[in-house]
């Protein structure tokens, strides 16, 4: 990954948009690390992945004995209306 200090990636926008078509390029400011910019090919596979983990971790929750949001409200109403 290559590091573009906040001034480069400003005043070299076009070659930043061009390098990370290739890779993620990491933007430091004052030597501290603020962004990290991505292709757009590259936020959506990690937006993909994220959403495959939500699933796995949704469907153990589930495996595991935890009820939704929905059933978990009708559930309370339905104690407190007994």
């Amino acid at each position: 990954m290559q590091t573009f200090a906040a001034k480069k990636a400003k005043d070299s926008f076009g070659l930043l948009l061009d390098t990370v078509q290739h890779e993620p390029v990491s933007i430091s400011k004052n030597n501290r690390l603020v962004a990290v910019v991505l292709s757009s090919r590259d936020y959506e596979r990690f937006e993909a992945m994220e959403n495959v983990i939500l699933a796995v971790k949704a469907e153990s929750a589930k495996k595991a004995g935890f009820i939704g949001s929905k059933a978990s409200e009708k559930l309370l109403t339905d104690l407190l209306n007994a």
